[in-house]
């Protein structure tokens, strides 16, 4: 975003009654759709900035600047204008007046619900860039769970801070949210019967997590026997399955089947450079270093 920054004169400031507030303060100028830059217009584009960056120098008076003109509904307005970005499909532009608003009153509770729901819109649009949609989810995770703190009675919190961990993987997380949403007076019958069923479909999925945690903390037989029976099933193109499977078996000294098994997850995930060191790692342990050089290759290939 960017933006054409002047001082307006001392007979504007005191014709629009802001002269105290804004005198000698250097404000965002653009025109509406109109033609013409009216109180409002100045209103918005200062939201956006102060959204982009809280800590610019001039978002206490630019705060001050939209009180004034809103009588002292600051919160509200942006909350009102962010909703009506989010609702077609302007999501950046979203998040900068729920931004503002949060830098008005850091504790509001639509400004956080509705500026997680409009990072979920972001990180959603399609053909977005890695980096972008990482960011972005994480902003969403972040103002959910926030909200849950600040907001325990709010039932809609948990349930898409629910959903924001699934998407992560995390499922014994997931879980947990979701069983406190169900303590909650939720109006939306269906809704709390979607999370119902998502609660039972998470029972495999908590298994499977359970199994790779006991592989990270260096349980690898208690892991890799849990992981077993997903070998074939709806779970067998899932590569983190065969990567922790290769780990397990690595440590526990048979690398032929963790050589196996890390193949297998290059298979469903060809990029994926992780998998490569364990190969390397492993091919340099029994001396092979003509697949171990095999692989750095394709390391760097991928990094490159």
């Amino acid at each position: 975003m960017s933006m054409l920054f002047d001082e307006l004169s001392d007979e504007y400031l005191d014709s629009a009654g802001v002269l105290d507030i804004l005198r000698g303060v250097p404000v965002p100028v653009a025109i509406d759709e109109n033609g013409d830059m009216t109180t409002l217009s100045i209103a918005l584009d200062m939201a956006k900035v102060i959204g982009g960056d809280p800590n610019y120098p001039y978002a206490s008076q630019y705060l001050a600047y939209i009180d004034r003109i809103t009588k002292g509904n600051t919160v509200a307005f942006l909350v009102s204008e962010g909703a009506k970005a989010a609702d077609s499909e302007r999501y950046e532009e979203a998040c900068m007046f729920f931004r503002a608003a949060l830098s008005k009153d850091p504790k509001s509770c639509d400004a956080l619900y509705l500026y997680g729901r409009a990072c979920k819109g972001a990180y959603e649009t399609e053909d977005m860039p890695e980096d972008y949609v990482g960011n972005f989810k994480a902003e969403s995770v972040e103002a959910f769970e926030l909200l849950t703190v600040l907001h325990p009675e709010f039932a809609m919190g948990f349930y898409f801070l629910g959903y924001a961990y699934l998407n992560l993987g995390l499922y014994t997380k997931a879980k947990l949210t979701w069983d406190e949403f169900m303590k909650l007076p939720c109006p939306d019958d269906e809704v709390r019967s979607e999370v119902e069923e998502r609660l039972e479909a998470l029972n495999e999925p908590l298994i499977i997590e359970q199994a790779c945690n006991r592989i990270l903390s260096g349980d690898y037989m208690g892991g890799k026997q849990l992981l077993e029976p997903y070998r074939t099933g709806k779970y067998e193109k899932w590569w983190p399955l065969w990567y922790y499977l290769g780990i397990a078996e690595s440590a526990l000294g048979d690398s032929a089947s963790a050589i196996a098994d890390f193949k297998q997850a290059l298979a469903y995930s060809p990029s994926n450079t992780e998998v490569m060191k364990e190969l390397v790692d492993i091919y340099g342990s029994i001396g092979d270093e003509t697949n171990a050089d095999k692989y750095r290759r394709k390391i760097e290939i991928v990094s490159e």
